[in-house]
């Protein structure tokens, strides 16, 4: 992989550092791994991520952490998003709960900006994010496994509605949080040395099956086609016809060896009779009388009368179930402006992605996955809520930061000469 100078003042490696300043970013930089495994336990609110990422960003900043003019349209289509979002409360009869929805809301956003400006600052946190993502992810994973199948006394805490939900609070949050560090993995066994392959694939199964456990048919799509997606993004970004062919190879290997997995797993008559129930693309509650799919037609129609929106929880009150549609989602709490603003933002996040992660740059590999996942979430977005999922953030800083590196790399590109690692 092609690496760029690391001691280039632009690309945030200048040659003299205050070495007080410098323990303080060596600092900092533990405290972003430390808060990004903190993601994967959530099991109340407020959770320690939010008191570590507040006490962070302040820090972060007072040191002179800046955001670029390439961050910065990030921070006012997140901001406007939610200014939008609180002129709801002026619509609502009961306000209780409110503040604080859009006290997380507002929080999340800044968390993305700040993921952000950090990734910008140096590439190499990207490969602690994911780490640090990768060892939460196996954790809270082997604690929802545990939990499903009740390996210890109180192990049932770590489930819903015998659903396997790990250190969360909903198995539909849970499953979609495992499949960007399963991607990782995925990417480092394509990749990688053989010597590697097992302990990566011990890493893959032990997520897969956490996905799986979770019964989420969000997740389970989510993984099915970020999974193909990122090969096939792979296929693309190779120019060998060998190494292509080893990267399909792999993939096939991999499914066929899920496959196995899966059908073992089925041989257990509780996993065999939840998984064929879960299985069926549409559920009673989502087809029948003002199930999942009505509440989304009389949803929009509502909305399209109050350009307001209804406020947060609003129509949750009003149905007995929330949204469980993000684009409903921003019209309903956010308004139409919010509505207008996540359509916009969402789209040129792509957008930037999909222009810069073909591209040989150190950061292309998470730029790949974050890519795959925000197109991933957005399609699944139909049937489901990720309104205030953290990791949502987390992707969208990952690739706002990875553009901004863009931009940084091409300004200065002419006095850089790429080196290989």
């Amino acid at each position: 992989m092609n690496a760029i100078a690391n001691d280039h003042p632009a690309l945030g490696y200048p040659r003299h550092f205050d070495s007080r300043l410098a323990a303080l970013r060596l600092a900092g930089t533990g405290l972003i791994a430390f808060g990004v495994f903190l993601s994967g336990f959530v099991i109340s609110e407020p959770a320690p991520y939010e008191l570590i990422m507040v006490i962070q960003i302040g820090i972060w900043f007072l040191i002179g952490l800046t955001i670029s003019r390439t961050v910065a349209p990030l921070l006012v289509l997140l901001l406007a998003f939610n200014l939008s979002g609180l002129t709801s409360m002026f619509v609502m009869k009961d306000m209780s709960g409110a503040p604080m929805y859009f006290a997380v809301s507002i929080f999340l956003a800044l968390s993305s900006v700040f993921y952000a400006a950090v990734i910008e600052s140096d590439h190499r946190r990207l490969n602690l994010i994911f780490k640090a993502w990768v060892t939460a992810a196996i954790i809270t994973s082997l604690l929802g496994i545990l939990g499903y199948f009740n390996a210890f006394p109180g192990a049932h805490v770590f489930t819903r509605y015998n659903r396997a939900m790990g250190a969360f609070q909903d198995p539909n949050v849970f499953g979609p949080y495992l499949v960007a560090p399963l991607l990782y993995l995925l990417y480092r066994m394509l990749t990688g040395r053989l010597i590697q392959a097992p302990l990566l694939i011990l890493g893959i199964l032990i997520l897969a099956l956490g996905i799986f456990l979770s019964f989420s048919r969000a997740a389970w799509g989510l993984l099915l086609f970020a999974g193909a997606a990122l090969v096939i993004v792979m296929l693309l970004k190779e120019r060998t016809a060998a190494f292509r062919l080893k990267i399909l190879a792999i993939a096939v290997g991999a499914v066929v060896f899920l496959a196995l997995t899966l059908a073992i797993a089925l041989q257990f008559e509780q996993v065999y009779d939840l998984f064929m129930n879960r299985a069926k693309l549409v559920q009673e509650y989502d087809g029948a009388r003002l199930g999942r799919f009505e509440r989304h037609k009389i949803g929009f129609l509502m909305a399209m009368e109050r350009p307001l929106g209804l406020g947060p929880m609003a129509f949750g009150k009003m149905f007995g179930e929330d949204e469980h549609n993000i684009w409903l989602k921003t019209l309903t709490t956010y308004g139409w402006l919010g509505a207008v603003t996540y359509q916009v933002m969402i789209w040129s996040t792509l957008w930037f992605g999909f222009r810069y992660m073909l591209r040989e740059r150190p950061w292309q590999p998470y730029l790949m996955i974050a890519w795959v996942m925000i197109l991933g979430h957005a399609i699944i977005g139909n049937v489901i809520d990720t309104d205030h999922w953290r990791h949502f953030y987390l992707l969208l800083g990952i690739v706002w930061g990875c553009a901004a590196l863009e931009h940084r790399f091409r300004r200065i590109g002419s006095s850089l000469r790429p080196a290989s690692t």
